[in-house]
């Protein structure tokens, strides 16, 4: 176990149609984005070897495997979830599954630090002591994926916490559930340009942000949900489906063991 100021994470993203990913050692960050979609499962274990390997990181020197469990792709969660199992299986490291909307509320909060100028201090988070962002993700089939979250800034302990303000869930753009309305209220996510004018009229007067769960958003989360305690062993990397589609497919089971056996290999080959 590292020591907490030198926690290392791999992180990846592969929901969406960008496959994102990332690499820590304490305060040193290394990212990358690469296209997603049908090809993240071909481009994702060598593209997370050659940055363990830039990093000088081996895979059984990390802490966890952070990965954004949906909701999102079928074919991406399933491409994350098996990933994440082969790397971690041979190395005796947990996962620690994120959930994508909370990821797209964190990348929309750093985006707007970020506004300002200069870099991002304790300081001038904490002037920044609340926000709300409802994350939107586009679902395809005419649907979003939604949720709110809260961030507030906690004194005492010298940072800032998310909590839920909305539950997940997926609907027509018209259904959104619109959270408590607040003078900090923002829209985040990749669902504007196909929705955006058929969001509720609430929402009409909220900023937007276009964001992504990216492997950074991963990462800035890690370390307090890692104190939560919610890393789990790698057999329970989960994919998170908030549609009626409850168990996978016999081709499915199948496809995410090859792509966990796939990663295990390529990991085994990789160490000295």
């Amino acid at each position: 176990m590292n020591a907490a100021t030198e926690r290392r994470w791999l992180a990846f993203d592969t929901s969406t149609d960008v496959l994102s990913l990332g690499v820590a050692r304490g305060d040193h960050v290394w990212t990358q984005t690469l296209p997603g979609g049908a090809q993240a499962s071909s481009n994702l274990i060598p593209a997370v070897l050659a940055m363990l390997a830039e990093a000088e990181m081996p895979l059984a020197s990390l802490d966890a495997i952070v990965f954004g469990r949906g909701p999102g792709s079928f074919t991406g969660l399933r491409t994350a979830c098996a990933v994440a199992q082969g790397l971690a299986f041979g190395v005796d490291v947990p996962v620690l599954p994120v959930d994508t909307l909370l990821a797209v509320a964190e990348e929309a909060r750093w985006l707007r630090l970020h506004s300002g100028a200069g870099e991002p201090t304790s300081e001038s988070q904490a002037g920044m002591t609340e926000l709300t962002v409802l994350a939107l993700l586009d679902a395809r089939m005419d649907e979003v994926y939604s949720a709110a979250y809260t961030w507030q800034w906690v004194p005492e302990q010298h940072q800032g916490q998310w909590r839920e303000a909305s539950p997940l869930q997926v609907s027509a753009p018209e259904k959104v559930q619109v959270p408590p309305m607040a003078p900090s209220l923002c829209l985040a996510g990749n669902a504007f340009a196909a929705y955006g004018e058929r969001l509720p009229a609430a929402l009409a007067h909220a900023p937007r942000c276009e964001a992504l769960p990216t492997a950074s958003a991963l990462l800035r989360l890690a370390p307090a949900l890692w104190a939560q305690g919610l890393a789990v062993p790698a057999e329970q990397a989960m994919p998170l489906y908030i549609r009626d589609k409850v168990a996978n497919t016999t081709a499915e089971r199948e496809a995410m063991k090859a792509l966990a056996l796939q990663a295990h290999q390529g990991q085994t080959t990789a160490q000295p």
